[in-house]
């Protein structure tokens, strides 16, 4: 174990609960008759809607863009007509301005070619990225083409891909190494090019052995003179997967405060983020369809599932034989930073990694107490921060003196409230403090 890289402070090691869906190739789930496609899936502006009610659309069809600001078009995952232009259920917002889609089950769906990119310049490449409306798959949805153009004075010269799918129960991005690891190796060699340079790392949690192989064997075909590329195990503790983290873990290096990878000459993407980015290049294929782990003991019949963006919660269930009477919480994401929905009828977005269906044995709803000055929440964060004080100010409604404490530096990872024996919101906590200090 002491030979597995990692990330030197803090962290925790909640159990897997992969067993589930692990084994499970992915599933393609047939089209339900009706998509509600969120017009904001990504970090920035959200986009407009480029069609109207009634409306006709192919598959693949551009029906938003963003018309001032930072984001990426977005496309029509099936053919068909143009229900509703209005609002539909979300997780963290209750509410979302959407595009609901009637689908034509009798369409044609749409055929992907591969086409040589080798000849295509960088910028070139960018455009197609930019195009197919691909955004960071693994986190927050930051748009692709911007991560991939860094600022000019940063001195790029590693990329690493992220495939530690640290979270317990998501076997999404495992599923992917283990079906498409060369799909997701000649992403990592068109981002190396859009970037200029010719170093990429890959690392995988090694409680994934089959992946590690398969990514190692495909990384081994696709490395050339001018093209490095190399897997590297990593020691299996939660956030691996964390940008930060991920970078101190592969390349020793620390990126600063409130700074971004760039900074220290790396650029981070996820490994089903480099297979949206083939797609999107080779195949000339936008990113409207998502690989989504459907786990818990809670559900029916767990699954690895290849799901049409804007495919319901509701309508998931149904296929897999819906839920079973011990379903005690619905999570979209992973139980350390996912959201607990009470509604079958939000969509899934670009960013959903998991829909998980927990029962009474799977959480811990204890009402929490006060701190206890254990200090066990400084020891677990891995970034070195204070999150007991954080609460304590927040109670105390002192939250714009929270900024000492580095509250802007915590990116929720739920490390400090999974460890702490008071059972503090210490999440929730944190993000009051954020939006209360920024006023």
């Amino acid at each position: 174990m002491n030979s597995l890289l990692t990330f030197p402070k803090g962290g925790v090691h909640p159990p897997e609960s992969k067993d589930q869906t692990a084994a499970l190739a992915i599933e393609r789930m047939p089209v339900p008759d009706e998509l509600e496609i969120i017009l904001g899936q990504h970090i920035g502006a959200p986009c407009s809607p480029m069609v109207k009610k009634r409306d006709v659309v192919l598959e693949g069809a551009v029906i938003g863009e963003v018309v001032k600001g930072l984001g990426v078009p977005l496309h029509s995952p099936v053919a068909g007509t143009i229900k509703d232009i209005g609002m539909s259920a979300h997780p963290l917002r209750v509410k979302a301005p959407s595009i609901t889609i009637a689908v034509d089950h009798a369409a044609t769906p749409a055929s992907y070619t591969p086409n040589p990119w080798q000849e295509l310049s960088a910028t070139d490449l960018l455009v197609k990225v930019h195009d197919a409306g691909v955004i960071g798959i693994g986190g927050a949805g930051f748009p692709t083409h911007v991560k991939l153009k860094p600022p000019a004075d940063a001195k790029i010269d590693t990329l690493l891909l992220n495939g530690a799918e640290c979270e317990p129960y998501i076997t999404a991005d495992h599923r992917q190494m283990l079906e498409h690891p060369k799909e997701i190796i000649e992403g990592a060699q068109i981002i190396l090019k859009i970037l200029g340079i010719k170093n990429c790392q890959i690392g995988i949690e090694s409680n994934k052995p089959d992946a590690i192989q398969a990514m190692a064997d495909a990384a081994r075909l696709g490395s050339t003179p001018e093209c490095s590329l190399s897997v590297h195990a990593l020691q299996v503790k939660y956030p691996q997967g964390s940008e930060k983290q991920l970078i101190q873990a592969l390349v020793g290096r620390k990126v600063p405060s409130m700074a971004l990878p760039s900074a220290v000459g790396v650029v981070v993407h996820n490994v089903s983020t480099a297979r949206a980015i083939y797609d999107a290049v080779v195949l000339n294929k936008p990113l409207c369809e998502k690989v989504v782990t459907i786990s818990g003991g809670g559900i029916t019949k767990p699954a690895n599932l290849l799901v049409k963006v804007g495919t319901k919660i509701g309508d998931i269930v149904q296929y897999l034989g819906g839920t079973k009477p011990e379903l005690a919480k619905i999570i979209m994401g992973g139980p350390m930073m996912g959201f607990a929905v009470s509604s079958l009828d939000v969509p899934v977005t670009k960013t959903t990694s998991s829909v998980l269906f927990l029962t009474a044995q799977e959480i811990d709803s204890r009402p929490h107490s006060q701190c206890i000055r254990c200090g066990w929440c400084l020891d677990a964060c891995p970034m070195g921060l204070e999150p007991k004080e954080i609460g304590v100010y927040v109670e105390a409604n002192r939250s714009e003196d929270t900024a000492q404490f580095g509250v802007f530096d915590c990116f929720e990872c739920g490390s400090c409230a999974y460890i702490c024996p008071a059972k503090r919101p210490l999440v929730q906590f944190i993000r009051l403090a954020k939006m209360k200090a920024k006023r």
